[in-house]
């Protein structure tokens, strides 16, 4: 199965318009890590937000496991957590073929992810580098203009925030995000209490996200 296709107009947003509104997935993963550690709110509210700017996105989140099938029906793939993250044989080919065909996996690191999530990367792509990228690269510029680059939501250890990629054909498919932690700011206010400039930049560079995804 292929991901649906997406035609691009221009009133006084970008709108996409498919023949049926596209759905967003979270990654149900193995290894004993908190996949769900977002679910209530996180990817929820980002589809809400963007449906406001003229995406045509289903309102609720799917749950895709990382050895199903079902994750070629999903342009945009989430994943987060704080702990242990494994991938066995069979997801590792699948994530792969996936991504290969045209999907997009984003890894948020929810704090405690990084030293395991690596490792599986590199299981996924042992033939591709995982690299930074700059400030200037067009994500930070699409829909919204982040001209220091990826946003810092969360403190964690204090470090700066930084996104990694892996391309296919100059097409980046895989997004990982540190020290930064989106999907908390994409959650609800009663959850961590974030200030609402700071929500609103985790939900702006998450437009950011999926206008690459669906215009690429």
């Amino acid at each position: 199965m292929q991901l649906k296709k997406f035609i691009l107009t221009l009133p006084i947003y970008l709108i996409f318009i498919s023949a049926t509104a596209q759905q967003l997935a979270l990654l149900k993963y193995k290894g004993g890590g908190d996949w769900y550690a977002n679910r209530r709110t996180s990817l929820p509210n980002l589809i809400a937000y963007a449906r406001t700017l003229g995406f045509t996105l289903e309102p609720d989140q799917a749950v895709v496991e990382s050895d199903s099938p079902e994750i070629f029906q999903y342009p945009y793939v989430h994943m987060t957590g704080h702990g242990r993250v494994y991938f066995d044989e069979a997801d590792v080919k699948n994530l792969r073929r996936y991504l290969e065909s045209g999907g997009f996996l984003h890894i948020d690191d929810n704090y405690g992810m990084d030293t395991y999530i690596r490792k599986e990367i590199r299981k996924i792509f042992p033939d591709i580098e995982l690299k930074e990228l700059p400030a200037d690269f067009e994500l930070f510029h699409n829909f919204f203009d982040f001209p220091q680059g990826l946003p810092k939501i969360h403190e964690h250890d204090g470090k700066r925030p930084q996104a990694f990629g892996i391309f296919i054909d100059d097409r980046l498919v895989l997004l990982y995000t540190y020290e930064t932690d989106l999907g908390d700011g994409w959650e609800s206010y009663e959850i961590h209490h974030d200030p609402p400039e700071k929500r609103e930049q985790a939900l702006k560079m998450g437009i950011n996200i999926l206008y690459y995804v669906f215009t690429h």
